[in-house]
């Protein structure tokens, strides 16, 4: 008889699934109706941008799942045969693991081609995005180094308007985050570093929406863009 817990997660991959067909449909309805195939290259952007969301979704799911196993949120993992193995064994203690059948069973998906510089995923507990939670440091999963079409494109679906953004010079060192919410290698989320206290803060005037938990968000360090979800908010 398959399980409460089993049947959750049915559901919810059921909805992303449905997500992203509507996305596909929505593309295809869109270029029959525009001669030539004009609008391809924003429609794709689209499709990829609803992607990207709904894995964000996926992700926050998987996390809740791990507390439900009776997990800490500083017991949290991240770790995946694909992944940097700054974020450990998957085998170590599968229950607290996001991408584990035993824990969170999400999938460990790479980003869509074209969006970034090819990156992988990250995860970090530097940063408290404004009114997400509390004024600790939020758990979010970070697409680093987005285009700026991307950039734009996630930011207007999630009704943020202009560019919101760590507008601070510093980056992280020692017990300190920086001044963006990329933290970098030094911050992963692994046994050696849990959440920062106090966190990295971004420019909370630059976002017109609030709270705000999905977004891109452009860093004064190296005026890169990084893609954010909130899927932990403290």
């Amino acid at each position: 008889m398959p399980s409460f817990r089993s049947e959750r997660g049915n559901i919810l991959f059921m909805i992303l699934g449905a997500i992203i067909l509507l996305g596909l449909l929505t593309v295809a309805m869109r270029q029959t109706a525009q001669p030539g195939g004009s609008g391809v290259d924003s429609e794709k952007l689209t499709l990829q941008a609803t992607q990207v969301r709904a894995y964000g979704a996926e992700l926050e799911h998987a996390v809740q799942l791990v507390l439900r196993n009776g997990i800490s949120e500083s017991d949290i993992r991240f770790a995946h045969p694909d992944a940097s193995s700054d974020y450990g064994d998957i085998t170590d203690t599968p229950a607290r693991q996001i991408f584990d059948p035993k824990g969170g069973a999400a999938e460990y998906r790479r980003p869509p081609d074209g969006i970034n510089d090819g990156s992988a995923w990250e995860f970090y507990g530097g940063t408290q995005l404004p009114d997400a939670g509390s004024e600790r440091a939020d758990l979010i999963a970070v697409l680093p180094k987005v285009t700026q079409g991307f950039c734009e494109k996630i930011n207007a679906m999630n009704d943020l308007e202009g560019q919101p953004a760590d507008d601070g010079p510093l980056t992280a060192a020692g017990v300190s985050p920086g001044d963006c919410l990329n933290v970098g290698p030094l911050g992963r989320f692994d046994d050696g570093q849990q959440f920062y206290d106090p966190p990295n803060t971004t420019d909370e005037a630059s976002f017109t929406r609030k709270p705000a938990l999905e977004g891109c968000v452009q860093c004064a360090t190296d005026g890169a863009r990084h893609f954010y979800h909130v899927i932990l908010p403290r």
